[in-house]
C-alpha cells in the first residue's frame, strides 16, 4: 500500500479506472493542460525515450505510459512533488517504464545523457513574476505556475539539450506567450512544426497554445485545427470528452 501524506488522495487518472494518480489540494493536483499535452505529443509507439521536464506529479509520463512502450523519464525540483510522482509510479507498478529525477532543469548534471531522447514535453511555469507581491501565497503553487526557478528560455534550452537531433518537443503554454516561444525554439534550433490553440467554447479567446518543434528541422508550419473545451450547454465537447475520458 502506498502512503499518504497531509492532505493527499488517490483519484482515477482514467475513465476506466484502470490508473490512480496522487494528487494534493495545497501541493499539486494536475489541469487539463497536462491531459491535452500528453495527448497532443507525438510518441515513439515500440521503444525509445522520452523526457518530461517540470513533471510535477508525473501525470504526463502516466498518461504517456500509455500511448508507448518507451522508457520515460521524469524531472521535478520540488522535493515533496518528486515524492509523489515516485509514488505515483509504484501505486501504477510501471517501475520498470518510467523514472523520476529530483533535479533543476537547468543542472540535472551527468544523470541525463544529451541529445539522447526522443521526444521531451514539457507543461512549464506559464507566468512572468517581476515581484514577489505576484506570487501565490502556496510556495508550491507559486513555482508550479510562476518563472521562479526557471525562465521560458530556460526550459526551451533544456529541451533543446537533451532532445535528439530530429527529435520533438512538445509545449503546452499560454496563447499570449506565442511570439517568444517561436523566437526561443529557433534560437535554440527547434524549428516551430505544429500549433494548435485552445479555446474554452466557441466565440471566447484562446486560453492555451500547443506546440511542437523539431531539433535541426526544416522549415514549415501547420496549424491544427482549434480544440474547443465545452458546448454551449457546458458539457464537453466530443473531442475534448474523447481526449479527457479515453
Amino acid at each position: 500500500m502506498v502512503a499518504l501524506f497531509d492532505d493527499e488522495r488517490i483519484d482515477y487518472l482514467l475513465a476506466d479506472e484502470s490508473m490512480k494518480i496522487i494528487q494534493s489540494p495545497t501541493a499539486f493536483s494536475f489541469s487539463l493542460d497536462a491531459v491535452l499535452l500528453a495527448q497532443f505529443a507525438y510518441v515513439p509507439i515500440k521503444r525509445g525515450a522520452i523526457l518530461d521536464l517540470c513533471t510535477g506529479n508525473g501525470v504526463i509520463p502516466l498518461l504517456l505510459s500509455r500511448r508507448s512502450q518507451a522508457k520515460i523519464t521524469g524531472v521535478e525540483i520540488q522535493e515533496r512533488i518528486f515524492q509523489m510522482a515516485q509514488r505515483n509510479i509504484e501505486l501504477n507498478e510501471l517501475g520498470e517504464k518510467l523514472e523520476m529525477l529530483h533535479a533543476d532543469l537547468k543542472n540535472v548534471g551527468p544523470t541525463l545523457q544529451q541529445s539522447s531522447f526522443d521526444v521531451v514535453t514539457c507543461n512549464p511555469p506559464y507566468f512572468k513574476t517581476p515581484s514577489k507581491n505576484e506570487h501565490n501565497h502556496n510556495e508550491y503553487l507559486t513555482i508550479a505556475r510562476h518563472e521562479v526557478y526557471c525562465t521560458l528560455e530556460d526550459v526551451v534550452k533544456a529541451c533543446k539539450l537533451y532532445v535528439r537531433p530530429g527529435g520533438k518537443v512538445a509545449m503546452v503554454h499560454r496563447p499570449d506567450r506565442l511570439v517568444d516561444i517561436i523566437e526561443l525554439f529557433r534560437k535554440y534550433r527547434l524549428e516551430p512544426k505544429r500549433i494548435q490553440l485552445v479555446y474554452p467554447k466557441k466565440g471566447k479567446e484562446a486560453n492555451m497554445l500547443l506546440i511542437e518543434g523539431t531539433r535541426d528541422g526544416k522549415p514549415g508550419l501547420k496549424f491544427l485545427p482549434p480544440l474547443y473545451i465545452y458546448n454551449e450547454d457546458g458539457m464537453y465537447t466530443e473531442e475534448a470528452a474523447e481526449i479527457i475520458y479515453g
